[in-house]
């Protein structure tokens, strides 16, 4: 191979590892965009004419079956014609699935956390452009021996009101394989637990679609429509 070649391939591949480097360290970015699924979505409040708010969750995670670890990247979009005014995406974890960080967004105190959660993060996003989206790594754990469900509302920054909603949807396999080094987990597939005599999933927390928040959440909480995630109900003393 002569050198010119040599010199030419050599330097594709150190233009290569650069790209991917910098995609790596661009997560929560404007116009990220990733594969995934809206499966589990539903519009709660009308956004205002021109804006189209969803989000994305991977089709497939992977649960590390002795760490229990797993990386979940969690996406909102802007589909729409218009700018949205300043949105915040809420990263909540249910059952088996326990979310412990989400890059750039901070913890809800566990007071504010809806019933039947046991995590959550409140991703400040700003405005989106028309046909813009942000994604954030999140680090979580599964625990295979329950079910595990995750859901992302999108509501304006004051929490009144919520575009978009996607679950809690499930993460889940009808397979288990406990004596693998990890499981794929598919969303919007109900976990058959990795336990001895675990054909049935536990029932655990609210329904699926009833999803208020404690009384303690009013700094959280969104007008959203009856039966649907956010109470309407505040702290004594509020307006």
């Amino acid at each position: 191979m002569s050198s010119r070649r040599t010199t030419a391939i050599t330097g594709s591949l150190a233009m290569a590892s650069f790209s991917a480097v910098m995609i790596l360290s661009f997560t929560a970015h404007a116009d990220d965009q990733q594969p995934g699924s809206g499966k589990g979505g539903k519009v709660v409040d009308k956004a205002p004419a021109g804006v189209q708010i969803t989000t994305l969750l991977p089709e497939k995670i992977s649960v590390d079956n002795s760490s229990h670890k797993t990386a979940i990247t969690a996406t909102v979009k802007n589909e729409g014609t218009k700018d949205s005014e300043d949105i915040r995406l809420l990263v909540v974890g249910f059952d088996g699935l326990e979310v412990h960080s989400v890059q750039g967004c901070a913890a809800i105190a566990a007071k504010d956390l809806p019933k039947g959660s046991n995590s959550g993060f409140s991703c400040p996003v700003g405005k989106l452009a028309a046909g813009a989206s942000k994604s954030y790594d999140v680090d979580a754990t599964y625990d295979l021996g329950k079910a595990g469900k995750i859901c992302l509302p999108v509501q304006t920054s004051d929490g009144k009101k919520t575009f978009w909603q996607q679950g809690p949807v499930p993460f889940g396999t009808t397979n288990p394989s406990p004596n693998a080094p990890a499981t794929p987990l598919l969303l919007g597939t109900d976990n058959k637990p990795v336990a001895p005599g675990g054909d049935a999933l536990p029932k655990t927390g609210v329904g699926r679609d009833v999803l208020p928040l404690g009384a303690a959440g009013a700094g959280l909480v969104a007008a959203g429509a009856a039966g649907l995630w956010w109470s309407q109900r505040r702290r004594p003393g509020q307006v």
